[in-house]
């Protein structure tokens, strides 16, 4: 504790959950991400997630120092059972230089762009270079973001969606044809939707936990994008098609290896899933070399704080550009140790 603090030269800036909805930008984040994981990896600089649990009330903090930029911080997700189920999320940010407060960000939204954002990054690194049949099973906001961002990093040929309500399908089919340019059909099965598909991507969630798609159903050198599985309950992919992969690329190898419930029941039905799985910087960094042709690839993803950090940075930046957001009256003090 010191009695002399310094107060901050430039004040804090409050993006709230219109300010980021407004700013939300895929290539910034897609870039944003990419420098991220092709830096080289340090644990230390993101430790994982940390929990405080009362059963009443919760907290999920998620730290990074990320290598690139020049923010640094921590997204909390906050949540109650007070009267039901109720979570926010808050993104800090501070200055690498001076360990100033620069951010304060509205956290509910940038979940979703920056899973986006690292899911195209991921499949960008294992997905053939060539025109491509897409399966899409989903079609609410993850099927519709990740979407729009594989669209970036990718050339697709045809999208067939699937979601178990006809009118939800109809409507991302007509959506996406329109803004994609090329044929989108809604097709009656999740089946349907991955057979012959070159890229399939997972994103509805099991309403029961059980897988949302079957081994049989894809082919022998398909590219899959899972982002359902991020914790131990939670199941996507069955164990008898993490079997088949030849490679599964992970946002974060130890998270997803004994986090994500599809790869905790590959490796109770005795998978080696250690032997498979790989980092997406290793990747980026071309430590390891992939078959982008044939095998089955797996992108798998259970999200990082480094992530978070990275995206909302890049969205700051854009609002200091652009004068959007609330600049704040006053800053923390920073004192002198």
């Amino acid at each position: 504790m010191s009695a002399h603090g310094e107060t901050p030269a430039l004040l804090p800036v409050f993006l709230t959950d219109a300010d980021v909805e407004s700013l939300s930008d895929l290539p910034s984040a897609i870039a944003a991400i990419r420098s991220a994981y092709t830096a080289v990896e340090d644990e230390h600089r993101n430790p994982g997630r940390i929990f405080a649990d009362s059963k009443r009330e919760w907290m999920r903090v998620m730290p990074s120092v990320p290598s690139s930029g020049r923010l640094f911080g921590a997204k909390s997700i906050n949540g109650s059972f007070a009267d039901g189920l109720q979570v926010s999320y808050l993104i800090s940010l501070f200055d690498k230089d001076t360990a100033a407060l620069v951010a304060l960000v509205d956290g509910n939204r940038i979940t979703g762009l920056r899973t986006a954002a690292t899911s195209a990054v991921g499949a960008e690194t294992i997905i053939p270079r060539r025109p491509l049949r897409v399966g899409v099973i989903g079609s609410g906001f993850e099927a519709q973001s990740h979407t729009s961002a594989l669209s970036l990093v990718a050339d697709f040929a045809l999208v067939s969606v699937f979601s178990p309500t006809k009118t939800n399908r109809d409507a991302f089919a007509a959506k996406f044809a329109e803004s994609l340019g090329v044929p989108v059909v809604p097709v009656d099965s999740a089946e349907a939707a991955a057979t012959g598909a070159d890229l399939i991507l997972c994103a509805a969630r099991s309403r029961d936990e059980s897988p949302t798609i079957q081994a049989e159903w894809v082919g022998a050198d398909a590219t899959i994008v899972s982002i359902g599985s991020t914790t131990p309950g939670q199941r996507e992919l069955p164990a008898d098609l993490i079997a088949r992969a030849s490679l599964v690329v992970a946002d974060g190898v130890d998270e997803v290896v004994h986090g994500s419930g599809d790869m905790i029941a590959a490796r109770a039905a005795g998978i080696d899933v250690d032997g498979i799985t790989v980092s997406l910087n290793s990747v980026l960094l071309g430590n390891t070399p992939v078959d982008r042709e044939h095998g089955i690839r797996i992108y798998k993803s259970t999200g990082s704080g480094l992530q978070d950090i990275v995206v909302a940075e890049a969205l700051v930046d854009l609002a200091r550009q652009q004068g959007i957001g609330t600049v704040l009256p006053v800053g923390i003090v920073t004192a002198r140790k």
